[in-house]
């Protein structure tokens, strides 16, 4: 079967042919020949079928109407004055090399674009162009029409809080790291032989440079170490920030009475080379997979602007414009944006989203639809009854957040070790300085800045960020991508795992479809397949997709009745399709593990499709790989799988059905208060109160880039078979942070006993702190990647 010259994909029995190629769609063959006639065609030698399939309902029509608001298109342009705009979008289509040539080369597309730049990392394309020749809405539906989407939301906006983060810590960086060299650079006579002999003048003016050189590491590279150590203080917490904040001013101080006396040049080197390093630790830790999203509210699953019907006219309007009373058009597949009264057109609400149930309701005008359901069907004309803010979604999702504020208060590894080493250098130093004072005070303070000086834990601060970064960093080449790393921490602890059903351990979208009846004939299949396709039922649509591919005939008096079936006329025969009684005025007893969809043709029952739930490959794998788990499953759909699932899962007394989301969000708190440290794992709204208040809540997503509930982890769908493998991964990495503690306690041990006999000198103090430091992120590094290996993971 041939393959799709632009996205690679099956183009079937009756491929779209265009100038003696083949194309799987329309879509695909537009590109194609606007790639041509733009002589763009460079695109497709770079990377064979390097193109996005557009889905056939996915098309821009007036979808981005909004973007015409002022105020709306203003809170997306980064720049806009003197007729130029700049933008900055969020496209997850991007994928390889053809697509940063295309559209960095937008300009040839449209005369209006001026700049097109890529972050592929990223995965964001900046764009300036000139607003008289192309408004912002003109140039998103531009890239629509070349098949790169863009993601635009209320959550897009917030990335511009996390590149100002960043670009804060890398200016860190650059400024320690400037510092670190060229302190190094006039410290180096001190490392050698006969150092001592330098000229007392240029000793000191080095000295002195070195001083400049290391107060904005102090005043500016330190700062959130000091904060940090500051606010844990009032809340009467030791954390490793304190002691790291002592070693920094120890330090500092010690170096500049040294300098200042001219006693000697200090050690402003091991200074900034302190801070240096653990600032990339801490760089290296956030910057793992920022791209994705893990904190959402509710309004980054809504539109941005809203259809409202005033006066007989539509227009477009803000989100936070829609008050009570307000009537607004949702047409099919666009989410409900607030509770409301249905007064025109036959719902048909698909609340999977919220509630989990995998079926559309069925709502005729004056019924109430709640916020957060997906409308299957034709357009529909709402009047709105509670504010954004005030509808039931919106209230769901504020109740969980009490979750994550209980999440974030378990301390981590590293501040309970540091709580303890902290207050043991404090007492030893203290103890060698009082010691020391009764015989020599200038010795005593040279004693207690060894002591600090040798034992500042930077060490034991580097491991969690480089060993847990370099952990994030196979999990997330593997399909596996972790919040932070404390979330490493708290699988490591847990003993209790939690599924949902619909779209975790069940394709949402996907069932197992037989036939149970009298052989159907080609046309047979061809006139149940034109039939089906007129239906947005999941059923419906599931079974024409499955049906072979055939020429759509047109259905004559076409109905649908919802919760009963569909019928029409087709070559002159009435066909009919849905539950028994619809079909034959009588139910029978069925197996409840299966949904059924009869057909009767020319009033002729012909048989039935029966449709199983296809649960992901590797789920058995997964539930016998949590050995030593308890295992639940709670689930918004009903029960009629609970035998299957019990084989598999195992006690039919830790199945839920029918659970809303404030149920599951009790299961869990009452497991918790039980003792038990539980994994979450759903994939939608309705699991987002269950996922905040578990230790540790995982995602399902067959798409990292758009994943429902806020969440600690994502797991790639196709990736859902490893799971247990990627949590016995975290615990084996804990034995990798516990051995770097044991090479950082050694480095003190042996510093210490040294330093506290007056011994040691705060140079070699000095020598000793950055090199347990390199000998503590090497270890980490070739730890994980080592056992990476023997995981069989891409390290």
């Amino acid at each position: 079967m041939a393959e799709c010259v632009h996205c690679g994909q099956e183009c079937g029995k009756n491929p779209v042919i265009f100038d003696n190629k083949p194309f799987c769609c329309n879509g695909c063959s537009m590109v194609y020949q606007i790639l041509q006639e733009k002589k763009m065609n460079r695109y497709y030698t770079m990377m064979p079928t390097p193109g996005i399939r557009l889905d056939a309902e996915n098309k821009a029509g007036t979808r981005y109407a909004f973007l015409d608001n002022d105020e709306v298109r203003s809170q997306f342009l980064e720049f806009s004055d003197g007729g130029i705009s700049r933008v900055n979008l969020f496209i997850p289509g991007i994928h390889c090399s053809s697509c940063i040539w295309l559209l960095e080369n937008l300009q040839t597309l449209h005369e209006g674009v001026i700049h097109s730049h890529v972050n592929f990392v990223r995965k964001e394309v900046n764009i300036t162009f000139r607003d008289s020749e192309i408004t912002l809405r003109q140039l998103v539906e531009l890239l629509h029409s070349i098949h790169y989407i863009p993601e635009l939301s209320h959550s897009t906006k917030k990335k511009d809080e996390h590149q100002k983060v960043n670009r804060s810590t890398l200016m860190k960086i650059g400024v320690a790291g400037f510092a670190f060299g060229n302190i190094m650079l006039l410290s180096f006579p001190d490392y050698l032989p006969g150092g001592e002999q330098i000229d007392r003048l240029m000793s000191g003016t080095f000295g002195i440079v070195s001083f400049i050189l290391a107060l904005p590491v102090v005043t500016y590279c330190s700062w959130d170490f000091f904060l940090s150590a500051f606010k844990s203080l009032r809340k009467k917490i030791i954390n490793i920030d304190l002691p790291i904040s002592i070693g920094i001013l120890a330090l500092f101080l010690e170096s500049s009475y040294e300098i200042f006396s001219g006693i000697g040049t200090g050690y402003m080197d091991s200074l900034a080379g302190l801070l240096f390093f653990m600032l990339i630790g801490r760089w290296y830790q956030g910057r793992t997979y920022e791209s994705l999203s893990f904190d959402r509210d509710y309004r980054s699953y809504f539109p941005i602007a809203v259809t409202r019907i005033q006066e007989g006219k539509e227009e477009f309007v803000p989100l936070a414009e829609l008050k009570p009373g307000d009537s607004i058009l949702v047409r099919n597949g666009e989410l409900i944006p607030a509770d409301s009264e249905l007064l025109e057109g036959e719902g048909s609400i698909d609340y999977s989203f919220v509630t989990g149930e995998a079926f559309p309701v069925a709502k005729q005008p004056g019924d109430h639809v709640f916020a957060g359901g997906r409308q299957t069907g034709a357009a529909l004309r709402l009047k709105v009854e509670k504010a954004v803010e005030q509808s039931y979604l919106t209230r769901l999702w504020n109740e969980d957040k009490v979750g994550d504020d209980e999440k974030r208060s378990m301390q981590s590894v590293v501040n309970r070790v540091s709580h303890y080493f902290t207050i043991i250098i404090l007492v030893l130093a203290t103890g060698a300085l009082i010691y020391w004072s009764f015989d020599d005070f200038g010795k005593a303070v040279y004693v207690f800045a060894s002591i600090l000086i040798v034992a500042c834990p930077c060490a034991l601060a580097l491991t969690i960020p480089f060993t847990f970064g370099n952990v994030m960093r196979v999990f997330g080449r593997n399909g596996f991508y972790i919040r932070n790393t404390s979330v490493i921490e708290a699988i490591t602890h847990t003993n209790a795992v939690i599924f949902d059903k619909t779209g975790t351990i069940t394709h949402s979208r996907s069932m197992k479809i037989n036939w149970d009846g009298s052989p159907l004939s080609e046309t047979e299949m061809q006139w149940i397949r034109s039939l089906a396709r007129n239906s947005t039922h999941p059923l419906s649509v599931m079974i024409g997709e499955w049906l072979p591919e055939s020429p759509l005939l047109i259905a004559e008096s076409f109905k649908e009745i919802p919760g009963m079936g569909i019928s029409g006329k087709i070559d002159g025969h009435i066909v009919m399709m849905g539950s028994r009684s619809f079909i034959a005025g009588s139910e029978v007893a069925a197996d409840t593990r299966l949904s059924s969809v009869y057909v009767s043709v020319n009033n002729t029952l012909k048989g039935r499709f029966t449709l199983e739930n296809r649960y992901r490959e590797g789920l058995n794998e997964v539930v016998s790989g949590f050995e030593g788990y308890s295992l639940h499953l709670v689930s918004g759909d009903n029960d009629a799988e609970r035998e299957n699932l019990t084989n598999i899962i195992g006690s039919g007394e830790n199945l839920h059905f029918n659970q809303s989301p404030t149920d599951k969000l009790a299961y869990v708190r009452q497991l918790k208060e039980n003792g038990k440290h539980v994994i979450m794992i759903g994939d939608g709204l309705n699991d987002a109160g269950a996922l905040l208040s578990a230790d540790v809540g995982v995602t399902i997503a067959d798409d990292v880039y758009h994943f429902s509930p806020a969440c600690d982890a994502i797991l790639q769908s196709s990736k859902f078979g490893r799971l247990h493998e990627y949590l016995r991964f975290a615990r084996s990495a804990m034995k990798i942070v516990y051995s770097g503690y044991g090479i950082s306690f050694l480095y003190n041990v042996i510093g210490l006993s040294f330093a506290v006999q007056g011994l040691l000198s705060p140079v070699v103090a000095a020598i000793l702190m950055p090199l347990s430091s390199i000998t503590v992120v090497g270890f980490a590094g070739l730890s994980v990647r080592i056992m990476a290996r023997i995981k069989k993971l891409n390290a």
